[in-house]
């Protein structure tokens, strides 16, 4: 690795903005534009996906093996952070597409359906807790990814932050278990939508519910950035009324106004009780809350394919942990005072996706509402769709960054004309077959699910942890190189200290969930096999992690980057000057506001 101090090197970052399109009156492309109407649309369509030579990662970006050069170890940094400061994705994601696009990849099964195994897990008081808490961990973790992400809007952001910042093994280990994770949720997602239609005993086949849900994500993934933005942005739409509406109907009927009437109010926190299984039982609560949350980082990955990040993601990211946060608490409390979590019913679906278990819809059921179950099953069904549908971009975009860097096969980079990562897609679609699993025995489609589960159970964990871990070292790298945070396009209020708090406690959060794996609810009554089983559906994601880290800095022998080494210069959009034009004039623009208007910009 050289040892050149990146930042010492321009006063100016480079400009990394795609390539201009190619001039029509080149001889070589003239064919592609004189007379693009004549052309019929199947043709246009087959061109599209053809790799554009104007948008190439750079050819001076191409890792090299510095044992060659009279190096140590061999792998390239610098390339690396070229290629995907370079990436030629498209940018033309909007704010309210940011928005929109971490909503709906965070309030899917984990809080319709999830929460329900929760609630009887560890009962409405470890629900409330274990959620708050994620929360406070996400609201250190997604402003610490913003202040990187508004510096740095590039592919791959915080696997390519972590390769960047910290060792590339680590950047590699955290990117490819990202990527695995949603991989998996994909799948997850697509089978979870056909059993909800078995909530109206439909008599077609799971399988060709499969195969129509499948074919319609992979249809607005290949309409490129905006148009997954637009289904998205739609989708989440409808999630979000729904939440709103049931948090209306919620306190009607805890309140007393439901069709059968009597005034419910806090008695389950009563009897049967708040807890259940005490600490034990908060623990186990903590797995479901990161997976439900997960798909809130997701705004930071949008950065390489948004026109203007230092605008649009600040107010995503703000706006994104409020109203993600409101909506789960409000709804998470509403759940635990209208079903009680000794409801044998929570626990009765045939996999951990089954919209049956939903304590949503159990909580209008016990209330006798008639047609109303049906309706927030077809927000079920429209949620788990826009999750998978989410579980494909983030996983091909940091797949293709992983590739772009060298970590995967080249192929895994390929963009075409319209700014798609095109194989990163099909790989992450042909995952999705799996989800054909829907035809098998209930006992079968149970046991895949929970290994798929596994497979990304502390993924979400791993990943905050890491974005904290980046902060801290972007931000001392930034005390080296004598720069103020306040020249950034966009500074975390918590800072370094947020970081930390967010590292701490996903730290122990992973401590919890290992207790939890070796030490199960109901462990004395356990065979050996069922504790080894228990242990490994809780704690597989750990030991995937682990020696995917140590299998890349072993095989590469790469090596921690110190912090004179790091590079603070290369993808950025505006350099410091410029920076401080646009702060100045966001300044003189915020004097005019009213002092209510200055208070809800700082938080929303």
């Amino acid at each position: 690795m050289s040892t050149r101090n990146p930042n010492l090197d321009a006063a100016t970052p480079p400009d990394h903005s795609p390539s201009p399109p190619p001039s029509l009156h080149t001889p070589e492309k003239a064919h592609l534009s004189s007379s693009p109407d004549k052309r019929s649309i199947p043709v246009r369509m087959f061109d599209s996906f053809r790799r554009d030579p104007n948008q190439t990662v750079t050819e001076t970006g191409e890792i090299i093996d510095l044992k060659l050069h009279g190096h140590d170890d061999s792998y390239d940094i610098e390339s690396a952070i070229n290629n995907i400061a370079k990436s030629p994705l498209s940018r033309k994601l909007e704010a309210r597409h940011l928005q929109m696009i971490a909503i709906g990849g965070a309030i899917g099964t984990g809080l319709f359906v999830g929460s329900g195994k929760a609630l009887a897990d560890g009962g409405p008081g470890s629900l409330l807790i274990a959620f708050s808490i994620v929360s406070l961990m996400l609201y250190c973790t997604i402003y610490s990814l913003g202040e990187m992400s508004c510096m740095f809007p590039i592919a791959g952001s915080f696997s390519a932050f972590a390769t960047r910042f910290l060792d590339p093994a680590w950047g590699f280990a955290m990117g490819f278990n990202y990527a695995l994770q949603w991989m998996v949720t994909l799948p997850l997602e697509i089978v979870a939508a056909a059993i909800t239609l078995q909530y109206w005993n439909s008599p077609v086949s799971p399988a060709v519910w499969v195969t129509i849900f499948l074919g319609l994500i992979i249809a607005i993934n290949l309409f490129g950035v905006k148009g997954y933005g637009e289904a998205e942005f739609w989708m989440a739409l409808i999630k979000v009324i729904a939440i709103i509406g049931f948090i209306i109907l919620g306190i009607v009927l805890d309140c007393g106004g439901g069709p059968q009437g009597g005034y419910i109010g806090g008695k389950y926190f009563h009897n049967p009780g708040a807890f259940n299984d005490g600490f034990k039982g908060l623990c186990s609560v903590f797995v479901t809350a990161a997976f439900a949350f997960s798909g809130t980082e997701m705004v930071g990955l949008g950065a390489a394919e948004t026109a203007n990040p230092r605008k649009s993601l600040p107010k995503a990211i703000k706006q994104t942990f409020w109203r993600v946060t409101a909506f789960y608490l409000i709804s998470l409390l509403l759940i635990g005072l209208l079903v009680p979590y000794t409801d044998p019913r929570l626990l009765n679906g045939a996999t951990s996706e089954d919209a049956k278990a939903s304590p949503f819809v159990l909580a209008m059921t016990n209330a006798g509402i008639k047609g109303l179950p049906s309706v927030f099953n077809v927000v079920i069904m429209i949620a788990v769709l826009s999750v998978g549908n989410s579980s494909v971009y983030g996983s091909s975009r940091t797949l293709a960054a992983l590739a772009e860097q060298h970590q995967l096969p080249r192929i895994l980079a390929y963009i075409d004309r319209k700014g798609r990562p095109l194989v990163a897609i099909l790989v992450t679609c042909a995952i999705g077959l799996i989800a054909y699993t829907s035809v098998l025995s209930t006992n079968a489609q149970s046991q895949v699910f929970n290994w798929l589960l596994a497979l990304s159970g502390l993924s979400a964990i791993f990943t905050w942890l890491t974005i904290c871990f980046c902060h801290i070292r972007f931000r001392a790298a930034l005390r080296l190189a004598s720069i103020s945070p306040n020249s950034l396009p966009f500074t975390s209020h918590l800072g370094i200290y947020g970081s930390w708090l967010g590292f701490v406690l996903n730290a122990l959060v992973f401590v919890a969930q290992f207790w939890v794996g070796f030490s199960p609810q109901g462990y004395a009554s356990m065979s050996a096999n069922a504790l080894v089983e228990n242990f490994f559906e809780v704690y597989l994601a750990a030991p995937i992690i682990v020696v995917s880290g140590i299998a890349y800095k072993l095989w590469f022998k790469t090596r921690w980057v110190r912090l004179a080494e790091i590079d603070l210069v290369t993808g950025r959009r505006e350099d410091a000057d410029q920076v401080a034009v646009l702060k100045e004039a966001d300044r003189v623009e915020r004097k005019g506001w009213p002092w209510w208007r200055r208070g809800y910009e700082l938080l929303c």
